[in-house]
């Protein structure tokens, strides 16, 4: 899957249910909606302290959908001090297996596999996690139905989740979340995500969505850590390029593929 459509995703299933007899099926539906797999963009991070001082990373990214796992990598080529840098995902749609996630470090030369505990920890400095990367398990949550309105002129659901475990807690980071889903797209186009550590929360936000291919893609989306009236810190990923690509092979999908670099 597109890395930042996994990261959109990802949010949606953590957050989204509806009604008792029509959440699974709906569920299904966003499970099985075309998500772009096979993928190649161009994407930046911009990140933005509390005082407005940015910092700004290219990458590039590639996505494939291999039988029931869904690999991604994600390369850094700029600024300096992080290009090399490699980001390789394995989600499994078994919910039995814990999904693999390796960092490869170039100053360091050495491969790191994040482990479940590490999981709720920033990716890159960033305002998202490393458990925002993958798609969280749909049976880890309980689901409320908040209320059905309208977003920035589009019909959505306004869904409350909440894990069911302390180990989800523990990996997310999140107690409980809030998020607008679009009723025609079944995509999240808005958030928020309650911390258990320090009283604060993430503003989730899609600012631009586009057709590509047939296929709805997040290509600018944004996450801001705030503590009360404080904003904190914020990251903006946006996405351009974007290409549907089925000649990726399975074996660029390694760690000695993230450390051989692009």
């Amino acid at each position: 899957m597109n890395s930042l459509n996994k990261i959109v995703l990802g949010l949606v299933i953590s957050s989204i249910a509806l009604m008792a007899q029509s959440g699974l099926d709906i569920m299904k539906k966003v499970e099985a909606r075309d998500k772009g797999n096979n993928t190649v963009s161009n994407m930046k991070m911009i990140l933005i302290d509390k005082n407005g001082s940015k910092r700004v990373r290219d990458m590039k990214s590639f996505s494939k959908e291999i039988g029931d796992v869904s690999k991604s990598m994600i390369f850094f080529t700029a600024p300096s001090d992080v290009n090399n840098t490699a980001f390789l995902t394995y989600d499994y749609s078994d919910e039995s297996k814990d999904d693999d996630q390796w960092l490869y470090l170039p100053a360091l030369k050495k491969t790191k596999r994040i482990p479940s505990s590490d999981k709720s920890s920033s990716f890159m400095g960033s305002d998202f996690t490393y458990s925002d990367m993958t798609d969280p398990d749909l049976d880890d949550y309980n689901y409320k139905l908040v209320k059905q309105t309208k977003f920035k002129g589009h019909d959505v659901w306004i869904i409350e989740s909440t894990p069911k475990t302390q180990k989800t807690i523990d990996e997310t980071g999140y107690s409980k979340s809030v998020v607008y889903i679009r009723k025609d797209i079944l995509m999240p186009v808005a958030g928020k995500h309650y911390l258990v550590k320090g009283k604060k929360v993430k503003l989730f936000q899609v600012h631009e969505l586009k057709k590509i291919g047939g296929v709805w893609f997040s290509t600018k989306i944004s996450m801001i850590t705030k503590q009360g009236k404080q904003t904190l810190h914020k990251t903006m990923l946006m996405q351009n390029n974007l290409k549907i690509d089925n000649t990726l092979k399975e074996s660029n999908f390694s760690v000695r593929a993230i450390e051989k670099g692009l």
